[in-house]
């Protein structure tokens, strides 16, 4: 598949000669010369089409990040995930720019690959947690909102990947 006429993150692999893929590559190569790098708390979030990335470092890169966070994003069907990793889908439930039907398919889809109980257990307003007591649940949040960053967000993110770790796994 080509790449879309509009500007933004790489979505598919192969898009743009897979360039944000190489780009995340060189980024933590850099760093890990630099800085010591706790390679067992390396994350990936993004929103909108960074949240469509997101879905596309998991599923292309699932050994580099501990958990993934996408915000009003999906999981294109030429970039399925096939590892297990702890997932919190953030997302609104009247987005028309993400059509919030495709988020809950990746967020059904998420469940799926992580093998985690599909009834969930409510974890505060609009909140469920999949698989509680795995070493990959998926979490999701669904906000009344539309297609937005919305306040908390941030915070939700960090509470979540502070949880998970690469190396209590596998």
């Amino acid at each position: 598949m080509t790449a879309s006429s509009d500007p933004g993150w790489q979505v598919e692999p192969g898009d743009y000669g897979d360039r944000d893929l190489k780009l995340v590559d060189t980024a933590l190569a850099s760093l890990r010369k630099k800085y010591n790098i706790d390679d067992n708390r390396i994350y990936a979030t993004g929103f909108s089409n960074g949240a469509h990335f997101t879905y596309l470092l998991w599923a292309t890169r699932p050994n580099v990040f501990a958990a993934f966070a996408p915000v009003a994003g999906r999981i294109r069907a030429s970039a399925m995930p096939k590892v297990s990793r702890p997932l919190l889908h953030i997302g609104g439930s009247r987005d028309a720019q993400v059509a919030f039907a495709d988020q809950e398919a990746a967020m059904r889809m998420a469940v799926r690959i992580n093998g985690v109980d599909g009834k969930g257990k409510p974890c505060g307003s609009g909140c469920m947690l999949y698989g509680a007591d795995t070493a990959a649940p998926v979490m999701t949040w669904i906000h009344p909102g539309g297609h937005e960053y919305p306040r908390g967000t941030s915070e939700r993110i960090a509470e979540f990947f502070h949880q998970h770790t690469l190396g209590t796994r596998d």
